[in-house]
Order: structure tokens, then sequence, then C-alpha cells
């Protein structure tokens, strides 16, 4: 919402405004058939119960047919009942029973709406359900004991009379009489009446109900109950609801049977059914009236096959049951239900405060203790009345109790059954439940209600609770005398089974669903059920018998392996699945957990198939991640197994512990049949899962290693393995083991391979010919060369890979071949001939056998000098001595020229051969090495042979690549081998120490040989030296000419990517820039002009040529390529600001002197002021700065002699000398620091001391780098004084400057910067008052210089102690331009020349023509608009306190009435107010006979009285004022009539076309006199008071978008008549005034705005009169108009409230005597009876008598206001403050 309301206030006002009250009123026939119109049997039958009946009789009367004849035959009994039922119509209905008999009360309460029984252990309780007669029923009638009471309407109104009964029609019982509305309304369905009447006998205290059909019995229902039987209460549920309102103090159980006697023809249903409406006495017709209903037709459309096959199914069964009805119509059936009902005591504990919220809803307390009761319908019990039904056609019998056995969903019964159901298979009757009016529904709306019926149903879900927990004990006994007849030890599945059918109907039954109407119900119901528990469990049915729900398990999967945890039984599961989802939402029961299966592992020992079954389901749910490592650990810990059969080759016991095992065979790695460690699982327990379960479980694959260690462990006899499982005796069992060993080798790990060969190589574990030998004694079978070694046999699966990592041989060692074959003498054996081999038939040995040669024999041959070379000179000789096969080359020709060793190898040598490639693994080369080759090129170049140099070269070169002589690093080379270009070819050097870049050379760099360029990077040769390395040279030698400091330059330019960030320092601060003078040649060297040469360093040059700074700073120029890296190294195109800076500061008079003008030395100063920001972030260039006399200023010294102003003499006292004519001073410029230099800001002052004075040059740019080093404002050193005279009495032109300067002082300071503004609009309208006073002068002093000067001002602002700050105005006028210099001191902190004439124009231009140049004027206008808001909140506060003083004078006039009654001849005046020269009522004769008339006039005669002198009690006794007043009035001799026009229309007299327009001339219309007329008593004050002040307020702007409606007037006896309609005028809008103001011109005027132009001053002049004049009456401004027309009489109109005056009136008549005080007066008289006569208009339109007479009312009235305002506007402003403010205040 906009705003906030204070209700409670506004309620307050609303009680207490005194308006007549008013009764509401109902229409009873209205609200009964509305609202109370509800089922008759229903209430019927509470009232009943409510009455301690015990038994009901319901008859309904008929009428016949007046259609269908009656049947004459008689034969059968049944045909009259027959046509009755199909045929007759109801006529009335008798509900009798045997209650108590209406009391006294009850007689009251009958008759009074909504007055319910105020017992609250009765079911009645708002007092309406009575009323549910009249739904078809129009005046019923009850008797009841020895009285009875009609009812009867009257209109809308409902009336009742009552009887007293004579003894022989009274009676003890209560019959309510209802004779139907409707007497063709058709039988009710007797079928659904007589289930809603068997539902209704089910909780309620009665025990007979029967149902008539005129003389035929259609239904007997009696109810017999057990004795009951207290219930012992849980004591793990908890009594007390959550809120703790009630708590259940007992529990009783009882039987009860519930007999039916029905007659057939209630089931019947006819072939031809007639459609017919709702009973309103019992449920919609589903009988034999009923019709199929949309939910069975939509069924239709979706049902599936099935659904159609049980359709047809369940047709023929019907079809059957109405044949045997039909047959017997007149018999009965019989049927009888057995029900368990549950009734708990509730205690109740409700605060006093809720208590009566409870009472002022229910019309009675709150129960303390109240019941309730649960049917449930038992297992044996639903048998029992399956079994009971007799009769020809016993399924009406049974159709009869369908809705009292909760099969579906139990009903709520609130006494008797309400729409409501609870959501579970048993009936609920709460009769403290708090309804719905309409009682078909719990009450869970209303706040109090809803927690008092919330915390029952709470209750009611303990006590569901409480019968649950019964139920479960009777199942509990049964199971015990089962298993006592069966003589088991424990529960078993017999027993289980024979009570499931009763368990599964009991879960059944208590599976909640979702409630309707309000599904809460069930939820409240449902949620207290559950949670009632102390403890989060309940007792439920296991395969252990009855046990609490935490100690039962959902058994989800076979666990034959622990049967002993008791689990839900599967058929439980399958026929309760929605009770044992509710358990699992709840937590109060779950799956077998872990735990639960530790426990029983831990309590039992698993066999064989046992094990198995563990086995896998712990490998199923360990790979599913259902269960972890940890917790699987936990469970094989406890788990044991005893077997019947030992692991093979074991010598374990039969007890298999789950906890110590840690391996699973993997039978692809380790056979079933061999022996495993006792921490393996037997592969008969795991055949069955997978390898990932095993794991999951946390076992591992039994791998080699462990295996393998474990046989060895337990060789020699002492282990677990006997003799023939012993690894180092047993070759059958070696045999075995190593072809599994070597099946596994290939994928065994390095570390595992090593491991195996550590475990068997010091082993005998190879079994040989010479029997069981260790690997590395044992050769392979191919080794032949001897007889006698002992070779591997029988291991035919076993791998050679296996057998050589073992150590076996595949070769005869090394030592022996020697020793055997290269010695003269032959073995004994024969085997060998006798001779020596040569070197070559030994390498051909060695080679077929190379892959069987230990690592220790290879190396023996590369470190023994087998091999001879070849002789240099004879390629086929060899030499004598032996090398070793490293020390040789291969036989080629390539490198025999080079003069390498060459292998001596008789024939062709090729290195693709067994030979070649075993040479090469021995070490004999194919390529010389580099540095081989350098030092051959070295040797070479000593000895001279630079051919064999050369060849070395060129093989270097050709062989650069394929001998892959690119890897090899050449910087560490320092053997020379390169020859240099034009140099001595014997002179070499390292590939380090020369370059192939030719500019390098001008540094002094040594160059490659120009033909070796193209291979210099296979030299390792580098382009160009490295940058340090030139760079010292530069630094050691910085060129000496032009020429070679562009080569040097250039040269580095060309590499200035390497030149890194040091190398850039150390080259921009050294000296190695050359300085020549402009007149230097290029090719001048240090010898021509060594006087002219100059190094710098490169940060202290400039790059190219400047005309501004070439004088002042060292330029250069080396070629663009040498200035790129002169830029690198700091050097800059143009010094920077900084630099400009420290040069302009530290040399001024060398820069002033060198440029020769002032104007070139400012532009410096304008680069340095334009960098100011950057200047000041060098803090000791800043200081300098503001200190150093660097800047430029100027003295003007005058042509002509100044008066002298020295020695306190002053200069000047007039303006006159300020304006003369002076020439033109010479600027005389000096070089001065800031604080001697002044910022001329007032010029003024600099004017008259400008002699003295070193003055900064005037633009805004240097005037600010000044300021800010320091230089002070002329206006800080001159200080000034004004001198205030005394302040004038008329303050007002103060009080509108004051509040212009806060207007404008906002734009003024809209585009200034924020530290520019010394102070903003706010602290200026805090702090600065405006006053007017009759002189100001100022005297101006220039601080240390003694000189003063003093003038006369119109303004000066002045700091008071008392007053603050204060502007003073001069009262004659004031020049704004003064005013605006002494304010921008106030607003700005550095006033420019131009802010006192940007304020000036802010001040004196109108808002509307600030906004079209662009100014946002809009907030001022919104201000000024809050303004006239506020004004306008007053003058409706003004006005209701006028009203107050209305009302007040009403009071008076009415207790002066009875006075003034007596006086009836004393003359009355002739209105209210009238003046004592006003003309006395005459007689009838004087009178043209006609009434007189309050502004009747004598014709010819002055007028006299108040207004006749109006002009002298202003001081105004010109004729035509008077004249003009009087016209106003009504009293002028001129009789023109009124042409239409509601203006006033001066004389048309064109002879005086010069003269002023004539006055407003409108006189009333005359009245034909009436003789014989008796002057009645005049009208109350207060009543033409309010009058007026109506007149007032409906005064409204022009362009108003209300509807104008002329104001209600109290009845004014003294007005005579009305004229016409007021006309409009010619005009449009144009323009505001500078008050607001609407200007509108006529249409003919040409140049309108030429004409405004030219008259603006007196049109705001005119425009401030009338607001004066309109403040008079409280008039809002927006009311109040201009408009100008060229010709015409019109003065001022009124059109439709809108008020228009005439500028063209205001112009001739009151504008040239504006500024005399009297004229001013005389004009605020004259526009203020103008808008009297104008005000009248808003009450009379035409200018009629009454017109006058409000004319004449407004003047008396307000004239107290205007004498106030004439006094001001002549001058004596003193007594204003006396006048008061009332808009009606007279004296």
């Amino acid at each position: 919402m906009s705003k906030h309301i204070d209700y409670n206030d506004l309620r307050a006002r609303t009680l207490g405004s005194g308006n007549e009250e008013e009764a509401v009123t109902v229409n009873t026939r209205a609200l009964i058939d509305k609202v109370l119109a509800r089922t008759v049997l229903r209430e019927l039958l509470q009232n009943a119960a409510d009455a301690s009946a015990t038994r009901v009789t319901i008859k309904f009367e008929t009428l016949p047919s007046t259609n269908v004849p009656v049947p004459q035959t008689t034969d059968s009994p049944s045909s009259l009942l027959k046509h009755a039922v199909l045929h007759h119509t109801l006529r009335r209905l008798l509900v009798t029973n045997n209650g108590q008999p209406f009391g006294a009360n009850d007689w009251s309460r009958l008759k009074r709406i909504a007055e319910g029984n105020p017992d609250e252990t009765k079911i009645g309780a708002f007092g309406v359900g009575f009323y549910s007669v009249f739904a078809d029923c129009e005046e019923p009638f009850v008797s009841s004991g020895k009285e009875a009471m009609a009812f009867y309407w009257k209109g809308n109104s409902l009336f009742t009379r009552r009887l007293q009964l004579d003894a022989e029609v009274a009676s003890s019982e209560t019959t309510f009489v209802l004779d139907y509305r409707n007497r063709t309304s058709p039988l009710p369905g007797f079928l659904s009446l007589c289930q809603f009447l068997a539902t209704s006998l089910t909780f309620v205290g009665l025990q007979e109900i029967e149902l008539w059909l005129d003389e035929w019995n259609m239904l007997k229902l009696s109810k017999k109950a057990s004795p009951s039987v207290g219930v012992n209460l849980p004591k793990d549920v908890e009594m007390k609801t959550s809120e703790g309102m009630m708590k259940v103090i007992g529990v009783e159980r009882e039987s009860v049977q519930m007999d039916a006697d029905v007659a057939n023809i209630v089931g019947w249903r006819p072939s031809a059914t007639s459609s017919s409406s709702n009973s309103a006495f019992g449920a919609p017709n589903s009988g034999m009236h009923g019709s199929p209903s949309l939910r069975t037709f939509f069924s239709r459309l979706t049902a599936g096959p099935n659904a159609k096959a049980s359709a047809e199914k369940a047709a023929r069964e019907e079809s059957l049951i109405q044949q045997a009805i039909s047959e017997d119509l007149g018999g009965r059936s019989r049927a009888t239900v057995f029900l368990r009902i549950s009734t708990a005591n509730i205690r109740t504990s409700i605060t006093a405060s809720f208590a009566q919220e409870l009472e002022r809803a229910t019309k009675k307390p709150p129960p303390k203790t109240t019941k309730l009761a649960v049917l449930t319908s038992s297992y044996d019990e639903n048998v029992a009345s399956e079994f009971s039904q007799s009769g020809n056609a016993s399924q009406t019998g049974a159709n009869v109790f369908a809705s009292v056995l909760p099969s579906k969903s139990g009903k709520v019964f609130i006494g008797f059954p309400t729409a409501q159901t609870t959501g579970l298979n048993a009936h609920i009757s709460a009769p403290s439940v708090i309804p719905t009016v309409e009682r078909e529904s719990i009450d869970l709306v209303a706040q109090k209600i809803r927690t008092y019926n919330v915390e029952l149903l709470r209750a009611t879900g303990i006590v569901l609770r409480v019968a649950w927990s019964c139920e479960l004990i009777d199942i509990k006994e049964k199971l015990s005398r089962l298993l006592n007849a069966s003589k088991h030890v424990r529960i078993g599945k017999e027993e289980i089974a024979n009570i499931l059918p009763e368990t599964i109907h009991l879960f059944k039954q208590f599976t909640f669903q979702e409630s309707t109407p309000s599904p809460k119900v069930g939820q409240i119901i449902e949620e207290a059920f559950w949670t009632c528990n102390k403890t989060a469990s309940i007792e439920i049915l296991s395969t252990r018998g009855v046990l609490p729900s935490h100690e039962v398990r959902v058994a989800t999967e076979d666990l034959s392996f622990v049967e002993g945890i008791p689990v839900l039984p599967e058929e439980l599961l399958e026929g309760a699945n929605a009770f044992i989802t509710k358990l699992r939402d709840f937590g109060l029961v779950s799956g077998i957990t872990i735990s639960d299966i530790q426990k029983e592992l831990g309590a039992k020992t698993l066999d064989g198939n046992q094990l198995a079954e563990f086995t896998t389901w712990a490998g199923r749910k360990a790979s599913s991640g259902e269960i972890n490592g940890p917790t699987m650990r936990s469970l094989l810990d406890v788990a044991i197994a005893t077997l019947d059969v030992d692991t093979s080759g074991s010598k374990q016991g039969s007890v298999l512990m789950l906890g110590n095992i840690k391996y699973f065979i993997n039978p692809s790695r380790i056979p079933a049949d061999v022996p495993v460690p006792p921490d393996t699982m037997p592969f008969r327990f795991t055949k069955n899962l997978t390898r990932a379960q095993l794991e999951a479980i946390g076992w591992e694959d039994l791998q080699i290693i462990p295996w393998l260690r474990w046989l060895i462990e337990n060789t020699g006899g002492g282990g677990a393995l006997d003799a023939g499982h012993d690894l180092t005796h047993s070759s059958t069992f070696a045999s075995h083991v190593l072809p599994i060993v070597s099946k596994q080798w290939d994928g065994l790990s390095q570390s595992s391979k090593s491991t195996v060969v550590d475990l068997l190589v010091s082993r005998t574990v190879i079994p040989t010919k010479l029997g069981m030998r260790k690997p590395t004694e044992s050769y392979f079978p191919a080794v032949k060369l001897f007889e006698d070694l002992p070779v591997v046999v029988g291991l035919h699966g076993v791998k050679d890979k296996l057998l050589a990592a073992l150590g076996v041989r595949k070769t005869v060692e090394l030592g022996v071949v020697f020793d055997r074959l290269m010695t003269s003498q032959a073995p004994s054996n024969g085997v060998v001939a006798e001779g020596k081999w040569s070197h070559v038939d030994l390498i051909c040995y060695l080679a077929s056998v190379r892959d069987d040669i230990p690592l220790d024999d290879i190396k023996r041959l590369k470190n023994t000098p087998i091999c001879p070379a070849e002789v240099y000179e004879d390629p086929k000789r060899a030499t004598s001595k032996l090398f070793t096969v490293a020390e040789l080359f291969e036989p080629r020709d390539s490198l025999r020229s080079l003069g390498f060793p060459i292998l001596q190898w008789p024939g062709i040598y090729r290195p693709g051969t067994i030979d070649g490639r075993f040479l090469a693994s021995l070490g004999l080369r194919a390529i010389p090495t580099v540095p081989e080759l350098i030092e051959v090129m070295a040797k070479a170049t000593r000895d001279a042979n630079l051919a064999l140099r050369d060849h070395a070269l060129t093989y270097f070169i050709a062989n650069h690549h394929t001998n892959g002589y690119a890897r090899f690093d050449y910087s560490t080379v320092d053997t020379p081998f390169l020859p240099l270009q034009g140099e001595d070819p014997k002179i070499l050097v390292t590939p380090t120490g020369c370059f192939t870049s030719e500019r390098a050379s001008v540094l002094g760099f040594p160059i490659l040989r120009t033909d070796l360029h193209s291979h210099a990077l296979k030299f390792g040769v580098k382009p160009d030296p490295n940058m340090p390395e030139c760079v010292n040279r530069l630094l050691k030698s910085p060129p000496r000419s032009r020429r070679v400091a562009k080569e040097v330059f250039g040269y580095f330019a060309g590499r200035l990517g390497e030149v890194g960030t040091n190398s850039v320092e150390r080259l921009g601060n050294a000296s190695i820039v050359p300085v020549f003078p402009k007149q230097h040649t290029a090719n001048a060297t240090m010898s021509e002009k060594s006087d002219a040469l100059r190094y710098l360093p490169p940060k202290s040059c400039f790059l190219g040529d400047s005309e501004v700074y070439g004088d002042i700073f060292d330029f250069v120029d080396f070629g663009q390529e040498a200035n790129t890296f002169l830029l690198k190294c700091g050097s800059k195109h143009e010094p920077t600001k900084t630099e400009l800076a420290y040069i302009v500061v530290r040399e001024p008079a060398r820069l002033l002197n060198l440029y020769q003008s002032p104007e070139k030395y400012l532009n410096l100063l304008r680069n340095l002021a334009d960098s100011l920001p950057v200047l000041r972030k060098d803090k000791a260039l800043y200081k300098e700065m503001r200190r150093a006399p660097f800047l430029l200023a100027y003295k003007d010294i005058s042509t002509k002699s100044a008066k002298d102003g020295k020695n306190g003499k002053v200069l000047s006292t007039q303006y006159d000398d300020l304006d003369e004519e002076e020439e033109v001073g010479i600027k005389e410029w000096s070089l001065a620091s800031a604080s001697q230099i002044i910022l001329v800001d007032d010029f003024i002052s600099y004017n008259l001391f400008k002699g003295n004075l070193l003055a900064a040059p005037q633009e805004e740019t240097l005037e600010e780098f000044y300021w800010n080093l320091g230089a002070p404002t002329l206006s800080a050193i001159v200080e000034e004084e004004p001198r205030i005279g005394p302040s004038i009495g008329d303050q007002r032109p103060a009080a509108k400057l004051q509040k212009q300067v806060y207007e404008r002082s906002r734009l003024f300071l809209h585009d200034n910067p924020a530290d520019a503004i010394k102070h903003d609009a706010r602290w200026l309208e805090k702090n600065l008052t405006v006053q007017s006073v009759q002189s100001i002068s100022l005297r101006r002093t220039l601080r240390g210089h003694n000189m003063s000067h003093t003038e006369r001002r119109t303004a000066a602002v002045t700091n008071d102690q008392r007053k603050g700050w204060v502007l003073s105005i001069t009262g004659g006028g004031y020049d704004l331009f003064q005013v605006s210099q002494a304010l921008v001191n106030l607003l700005l902190t550095r006033p420019r020349p131009h802010s006192t004439m940007m304020l000036e124009m802010l001040l004196g231009t109108d808002l509307l023509k600030l906004r079209a140049r662009g100014y946002n004027v809009e907030r001022i206008l919104r201000a000024k608009a809050a303004e006239a808001r506020i004004v306008e909140d007053q003058r409706q506060k003004q006005l209701e306190e006028e009203r107050k003083q209305i009302q007040e004078e009403e009071r008076n006039w009415k207790e002066s009435q009875s006075e003034k009654a007596r006086r009836e001849q004393e003359k009355q005046l002739p209105v209210p107010g009238a003046f004592a020269d006003s003309p006395d009522h005459k007689s009838q004769e004087q009178h043209d006979n006609r009434p007189p008339s309050p502004l009747d006039d004598q014709r010819g005669r002055k007028p006299r009285g108040l207004f006749s002198s109006l002009s002298q009690r202003f001081g105004l006794n010109d004729e035509r004022t008077s004249k003009q007043i009087q016209s106003f009035l009504g009293n002028n001799n001129n009789n023109n009539n009124n042409d239409n026009d509601n203006a006033s229309n001066a004389a048309n007299d064109t002879s005086k076309a010069l003269d002023p327009p004539p006055p407003y001339t409108q006189e009333g219309p005359k009245q034909p006199s009436q003789p014989g007329h008796h002057p009645d008593a005049v009208t109350a004050p207060h009543q033409l008071h309010q009058n007026l002040v109506s007149a007032i307020s409906a005064s409204r702007a022009h362009d108003s978008s209300s509807l104008y409606s002329r104001p209600q007037t109290n009845n004014v006896k003294e007005t005579a008549s009305y004229c016409d309609d007021r006309p409009g005028q010619d005009i449009s809008y144009f323009a505001d005034a500078s008050n607001g103001i609407k200007i509108f011109f006529a249409n003919g005027l040409s140049d309108k705005s030429a004409f405004l132009k030219g008259n603006a001053k007196a049109m705001n002049a005119f425009a401030n009169l009338l607001i004066e004049c309109g403040n008079v009456f409280g008039l809002p401004q927006k009311t109040i108009h201009i408009f100008y027309d060229q010709s015409g009489s019109t003065i001022a109109f009124n059109r439709q409230g809108s008020l228009f005056c005439n500028f063209r009136f205001f112009e001739q008549l009151h504008w040239a005597g504006q500024q005399q005080a009297e004229k001013r007066a005389e004009a605020l008289v004259y526009w203020w009876v103008v808008l009297c006569h104008e005000l009248a208009h808003n009450l009379v339109g035409d200018h009629s008598a009454d017109h006058s007479f409000y004319t004449e009312n407004f003047v008396a009235q307000y004239f107290p206001k205007v004498m106030v305002k004439v006094v001001q506007y002549s001058g004596g402003a003193g007594s204003a403050g006396n006048a008061r403010s009332s808009l009606l205040d007279v004296d």
C-alpha cells in the first residue's frame, strides 16, 4: 500500500460519527433454503440419539398414482407393494423416537437458529440441524410429550405456535411430521436408504431402527453388544498427544452383533428404470432408481480385457440375484454382521482461554472427558458374517451392511457417518470432533477449532495403535497354542502358515490410504499411529513369531546359511505389501544387516554346503559394492567352517577359519591338484565365483612367488610336505612344478623373475642325467661339445627362457674353450684335432654361439687383445702386435687414407654377416670420432700436410650427418683447426673463436673462411659473437666518426632482440654516442677536430632534430637503423615533461634569454601546466617548482602617473574614477616564484592596486598552474571591510531576493566540480539571510602595502556572530552584479571573473527563460509545486476551521430564535449582515406590488452605506473608483441588460475611445412587485456563511480535469430570481506569469509574442496583485487566470469556477500608478471587489438579486482581511502582524 492507515482510529471515528444506526436484517427463507437445508434423516436421528432414544421408527406415507391404477388382483401379496414402489409419490414423512420428551429449553432452541445444544456430551452443536426439514417440507409439525409446535411462514419470515396437548393425544414419544412441499416426489432409493440407516446405527446409542412404507415394513435393524473388556495399555506407546491436549486413559473392547430383517423388494431393480432426483432424506438413489455414475461410464472406456471380463461376470451374478428377488418380492432376507469396537476414554487438558474460544464457536464448552471409538472387522468376525445370511435373496441383507463393514475405507462418524473417510479399513466415531456447519466434514480451517480437532485425530491414531497391539497379542496367543499342539521346540513354517490369512487381513485393515475429501484427516491419524511409540518399533509377525519390528528383518534374498534371523514371511510381504512399505518408510523395519549376519555367523559353524553358499553371497555383495572391505573382514573373522575332506597334500585339520584365508586358487595359473598354503581357500568352494568377486571379498590370487616360496620353505622333510612333494629331492615333483613356473614366466615382472631366480638358483631343482643339480651347474641339452657335461633331462614343458634365467648354461666357459681348443694339446678323448686356431676361426666360433655366451665372458673378450691390425704399407699383412677389437677400424679405404688402424681380415670384410655383427658388438669401429678427426686436421696443419687437412675437412663435411657429428658439443674443442678469411692458412682457430657475420668485423671479431660459411653450423661456428662481448667492446672503444657510429649502431640494431635488460642499462648510461657540432662533416675524425667531439650517454641524447628544443637539448641522427638501437638504449625523440621541467626550473633565465620572447616562454609553461599531474609525482621536482623563480609574471606600468596611494592615501572614492578612459599600460615581464605572483580574480581591486602587483598571465590554464604552485589570489590579499547601515522596515525585497538566491544557487553550482565548491545550496539555506538596509560602503586594503580604497555598494556579505552570514542590500535598489560578487566568495573556493557574471545572469533571468536556454529548472518548479501543495493544505485546514465556526454559529442561532420570535414587529434587515443605511422595508403601498429585494435600490438616489463610503475608508476618494465599486455591487443606474455574457460590460462610447474602459456595469433583472406580501424572517447567518465557503471551495483551475458541479446552497429567502447561463470568451492559453498564473490572449491578437515581451513587467505585477486579492479568500492560485482582449467591455468573468481577469483594464486603470502606495492600494481594492463579484457567480449564475446579495456578503465578510492588505500596501507593514489569519474572521 502506498500509505499507512490507522484503522483503529478510522473505526473509532466511524462509530463516533453520530449518524443513524441501522439494524441488520435476515431473510429467513433464503437463509434456510441456501444454507441450512441438509440431510433430514441424519439430523432427526441425531436428535433422537441426543434424547437418549433406543428406538426410531421412520414411516413414508404415500399418495397413489393418478395415472396408473392400483392392480385389482389379490393373488400375489407383493403386487400392491410393487405398485406402490413404482408409482406412488411421497405425501408425508413421520419420524418417531422413544427418547426423552422436549423440555422448555428444547422447545426454545427449536425455534432459534444457531442456538446449539449446550450439553457437551450431545452430538448437536450448531443449532441448525432441525432446519434441514425445510428442504422438502414447507411447514413442519413437532409433537413431544404434552406439547406440540407448528411452523408457518409470513412472507420470508418464519413463525411458530405451540399447543398443550390433551391427555388422550399426549405421548411419551417424540414425532416429527413433515408434509412434502412437492406431492409428486418419487419414493427414495430404499437400498441406499437402508444402508444409510444401518451405518447410522453403528456408534450411536440407538438399538432399533424400523423403516415403513405405508403399512409395509421395509427394514428392521437391531443391535446387540457383548460386555466390554478392559485392555492393558501398552507401555511403549505414548498416550498423550503431541501438544498435550488429549490423553488416552483407558480402552475397552466389545463385540457387536447387528441383525437386519429386510424386505426383498429393497434390493429389487426394475428392468425399466425411471429417472428420478436424489432424495433429501438419504444418500443418492443408488438402489432401484439408481443410474450409472460418470465414474462407471469412464471406467468402461478405460477398462482393459480383464476388467471387461470381471464386469461381465459381475453382471451375470447381479442378473441371477435380481431374478431371485423378483420371484419373491414380498419375502424377507436376514443378515448378521459381527463387529469389534474399541472405545477409548480421552481426558482433555485445555486452557481457559482456549475453552472460551471453542465455546464461542460451538455454543457449548469443550468436554473434560470424551470418548473415541474405532470399529474394525477381525478375520474371524468377517468369516462369521459371511455365514450368517439367510433368505431366498440373502444378498439383499448383505447389501444393507455393505457400508457398515469397512471393507474399502472407513468413515468418520460424528454421531452419524459423514462424507469424510478415515483412510484405512476402520470406522472412527468421534462425537466431540467439531464438524463444519453442514456436518459432512471436519473443520480444519478455523484456528482454535482446527487445533482441537487435530488433537482429537491424533488421539484417534493412538487408539488405533492400541487396537493394533491387542490384535497382535491375539495372534501371539494363537501361535503359542499352535506350538504347544505341534510339540515343536521353536516356531516353524507350519505354525506361521496357519495364522497368515488372519495376519494379512489385519495388515490390510491398518493400511492407510488417502482420505477424502480432506486428505489431512488421514495424514494426521496416520502420523499419530506411527509416531506414538516411545521407541521406534511396532509389533509384527515374523518367521520367529510376533516380535518388535526392530528385531524383524525383510529378507530380500535367500540367506539359508543364516536361517536363524527373524524375517517377514514371503506370503505376508506379497499379501500386505502396502503396510510393509509403510513400515519401511517410517523406519520401523529394515532389511537384513551385516550385523545380523555377523551375529548369526558367530553363533554357529558352517558346513560345506553353507560355506559354499556364504562364499557365493559374500562375493556377490562385495563385488557390487554393497559391503565394503572392513565389513567383509569382520564377517570373515567370525566365520568358521567344518570340512569333511582335507585339502590335497596338506596336513591341516577339518576346521577352516575364514579369517585366516588370504588367497584363492586360479587354476589357469596354479592347478587345483597341487599342494597350496593353509591361508588359501580350497578351490571347490570358490569355483562358482568370478575373479572380481573373490578379489572383492579381500582374497588375492595365489601367485607363483608365494606358492613357490612355500614349497621351498617346506622342503627337506621338516615342513608340511611329504618327500613326494619335496622340490629339491623329487625329480618327478620338480618336473611337475617347473613347467607351472615356466608357463607363467613371461607374465612375471622383472622383480618377480629375480625372486624366482633367487629362490631356485642356489637349490638342486634341475633334474639332469647326472642327478639333481643346481641351475648354474647344468647345461642345455643342445650343448654337446663335451660328453661329460650335466645336461638337463625330463623338463619337456619348460621354456629355455626360464632355464637361461636360472643360470643353465648354453655354452662352455670361455676359459675351458681357451684351455681345450687354443692349445696344441687336444683333449684326451680326441674330439678336437691337434693344431692352433687363428683369430678369424675364434671369431667365427664365438659368433655362432653369441647368444649363449655369458656377460662375464663377453666382457673378458672385449678386454682381451685377440686381433692384429693391417700393416699401413701392405694391408694384406698383419702386425705382430694384437689389439683389442675396440682399438681397430673396419677395413675401409676412406679410413685407410686418414691413417687410422685397420683390422686385418683376409678376404672381403662384410659388416652385415654374423661375424661382422659379432665384431661390432665387441667394439670394432666403423667411423672415427670428431676429436679424432680434429686431431688429424691439426696434426696435418702442423706437418704442413694441407692436402690431408683438406681431405679430413672434406670427410668431416661429407659424413657429418651420416656419422652423427651434429650431436658433438663443439664448444668444448680447444684444438684450433679452422682457417680464417684473409689470414695465413696456418693460422687456425677453434669454432668459438670465429664467426660468419662480416658486420661483426667492425668490432674486431675474426671471420671464418668464406668457402666454409655454408658449413659453419657443422663446425659449431656461430654467425655473431655473444652480445655481452659486443657490448664490452663497444664500451671499451666507442665510435670515433659518424660513419663508424652508424655502422656500429646499425650492427647492434640488427641484433636488437638479443640486447638484454642489463646490457641496455649499461649502454644507456655509458658515454658511447659521439656528438659533433652542426658544422662538423660526416667523415671528420677525432684527430681532425679534437675539440669538437663529445661523448654522451644515449639517455642524454635525443634523436632527429627539433626546432623547439634543439637549442636546449643534444639531438643526434645516425640514420633510421642506428637510431633504433639508440632508442632501445634510452634515447628519445623529445624530452619528457619532467626533463623539461628540470631544465626550466634550474635554468629559467637562460631559456628566457634564449627564446627572446615571453610568448615562447609562456608556451613552455603551458606545456608544463598540461602535465602538472605527472610532475606532481616527482616530489623533489614539485617542491623545487614551488620555490624556484621560474614563473613568468608581469606588472602593469601606466603611461600616466597615478595618484599617490602610498602612506595610506586613498586612491579614489567615486565610481567615476573607474569609468574614465585609460590608456593601455605597459607590461613589464619578469621571472618570479609562485609566492611572489598574484592571480587576478577581482578586477576592481586589481585596477586599484595594479601598480604594486606582479600578476600572473590571465588565462585559465596558467592561472591554475600558478595557483597549484602556491600563487595567492588577489582577493586573498585584499581585505574587505563592509560598513552596513541600519535596516529598513520593508523587507519584502530582501525576502524575495533570499528566495531567489536559494533557488538559483543550485543551478549555479550544478556545473562546478565538487572540489571547486566551498559551500553548497543547503549550507546557504541554513546559514545565509538577506536584509534590506539604508546604505552600504566597502573599504578595500591591500595587505602588506599600506594601500586602501573606499566605495559605496548596493550589496555586501558579512558574518554576524548572532545571525551568521548576512547578505545586505540597499533598500533603494540593488545591483545584481554586486550581489553576485558578494555571493561567489561564499559559494566557490576560487571564484573566477565569469563566475560573477554567470550568477548575475541566473539571478536576473526568469525560470522559464532559463529552461528555454537549456537550464534544468524542473527541480525548482517541483519545489514551487510542493509549496503550492502546502499552501493548499493550509487553506483546507482554514476552511475546516470555518466550517466549525459555521456549526458554532448555527447553535447560537437556534438558541436565539425563541427570543427573536417574540419581536415580530421589529424591523428586519433585508439580509444577514446588511448595513444601517440599507433601505428599510416599506409598506406594501410604497412598493410596486413585489416583495422587497435585499439589493433593491431607489433609482436616481445616490448610493449610501458601507459601499458608498468604501473609497473614503480606504483613502481612495476619487469618483471613478467609487462608481466602479458600486457597479460591482449592483447599485448602478445604468439599465442596460446583459448580452448573455457573464462578464461586466462597460459603456460603449466611441467618442471617448482614448478614455480607459468603463467599470463593470451589470444590473440585476427587474422583478414585478407582489402586493400584500408580508416579509418573512431573515435567513440564519450560519447558512449564509456556509454558502460563502461553498463558493470559495467551488473555484477550480481552468484546465482542471475535475467535473465542475455548482455547489449546493442553503435556501436563502432573500433571493428573488435567477438569470441566464454564463457565456465564454474567444481566448486561448499562451504563457505563464512569473508566479505561475496562466495568461490567455484573444484569438484575434496578431503578434502575441511581441505584445507579451512589451508588457511582461506589467503582466507580472497584475499577476502578483491578483494573488494578493485571492489570498484574502484563501483561493488556490491555480483558480485565477489573466486574459487580454483588444476591445470589449468585459472586466472579468467566471467560467465554470475558473476566474478570469482582463489585463487591459489593469493596464489602463492601475499600471501607471503602481509605484505609489496609495495607487497600489486602490488597485487592490478594485480587483478584490471584482473577485467578490465573480465568486458570487459560483453560487448564482445570473446577475440577479441573489447574485448581488452574495456579492455584498463576500465584501462584508472579508472586509477586515482586505483592510490588512491595504495597510500593508500603504507602507504600514508593522501592523500587518496583528491581522487575523482566518479566511472568514470579522471584527
